[in-house]
């Protein structure tokens, strides 16, 4: 048996766990999985009880992309009360090699296999081959990754917290919602305004300035008003959040020189459907003054594909020297 394989392939967020299983290097994945975290005391539990309920024996390597930053052995999740030791996990599951990067970093891996049906795109623009590309994705919290080629079609992962650097207006709508936003918390990140707790955020800043009492909404209930049109503070919220996350993908682009494109990630564009107003994106991905023929010519794509960050943790163990 090859000794990279069989494999399990953890895609591992502030709210959901997803595994996989992939039995050779040919194989696809298989028995996908999507788990609440809440449901597991631990990323161990999680991943043996996957094993268990799936039927598979012990896989040789084990590769995961987690919400959070890795810097050493002990890994603390950002957005999940999960804390870990890396050698510890790989040793009680008795593997040849344990891989654990963030998971944006895996989502970033990915993006060298996606096809054109699990794009979508949004604007116009034409990548230009070997250029660096740019990652960012809304969720339970605010991923942000890029790609920069190294040698014939081998891509390196940057492995960053983008999603916490501060976060500015375009406007002075904006500018008095982060006002209301920095007297409530202090400093605020692209993650406050740009995730699923954002959503929420935002809608009680929104309400706030319109006088209106804020309902006790989750960030579906925001989403789900926005597409329907059934309350104009959501619908408001929508905006709002297209607009800054157009303002933070033109940052991201501009600082990485991304003439390869940028791709949008994580699960609540998607959600946001016709209420994610693609216009209003470009605008803002566009307007850097004097570098807006600039970015003009940069595609920016919404990433369709189901479980590519599972992809990207498979590739990960490929590319990246073992421990």
């Amino acid at each position: 048996m090859d000794q990279g394989y069989p494999r399990l392939l953890g895609d591992i967020g502030g709210t959901n766990a997803r595994w996989a299983w992939q039995e050779s290097a040919a194989a696809p994945l298989q028995d996908i999985s999507v788990i609440p975290c809440q449901a597991s005391a631990s990323l161990y539990d999680s991943a043996v009880n996957y094993l268990a309920t799936t039927g598979h024996g012990r896989p040789q390597c084990v590769g995961i992309g987690i919400a959070t930053a890795v810097t050493g052995d002990v890994v603390r999740m950002t957005n999940n009360s999960w804390t870990f030791s890396i050698a510890q996990f790989k040793q009680s599951l008795g593997v040849h090699r344990c891989l654990v990067i963030n998971d944006f970093t895996a989502l970033a891996m990915s993006l060298p296999a996606l096809t054109q049906s699990d794009l979508r795109p949004v604007g116009a623009g034409v990548a230009i081959k070997g250029e660096p590309i740019a990652l960012l994705g809304p969720g339970t919290g605010l991923g942000v990754s890029g790609l920069i080629l190294t040698g014939k079609d081998q891509y390196f992962a940057l492995s960053g917290e983008g999603g916490h650097a501060t976060v500015a207006a375009a406007d002075d709508q904006e500018a008095a919602l982060l006002s209301l936003l920095r007297a409530r918390f202090g400093h605020v990140s692209a993650e406050r305004v740009l995730s699923g707790p954002g959503l929420v955020d935002l809608y009680r800043a929104v309400c706030e300035l319109d006088g209106q009492v804020a309902r006790s909404l989750s960030p579906a209930d925001v989403t789900d008003a926005a597409m329907t049109g059934t309350d104009q503070e959501c619908v408001k919220t929508a905006h709002l959040f297209t607009s800054f996350l157009g303002n933070v993908a033109g940052n991201l682009t501009l600082t990485l020189g991304a003439r390869g494109g940028l791709y949008i990630g994580g699960g609540i564009v998607p959600l946001l459907g016709d209420a994610f107003n693609a216009a209003l994106f470009r605008q803002r991905f566009e307007e850097k003054g004097r570098f807006k023929d600039y970015l003009s010519t940069i595609p920016t794509w919404i990433i369709r594909a189901s479980t590519p960050a599972l992809v990207g943790a498979s590739r990960a163990l490929d590319v990246l020297p073992a421990e």
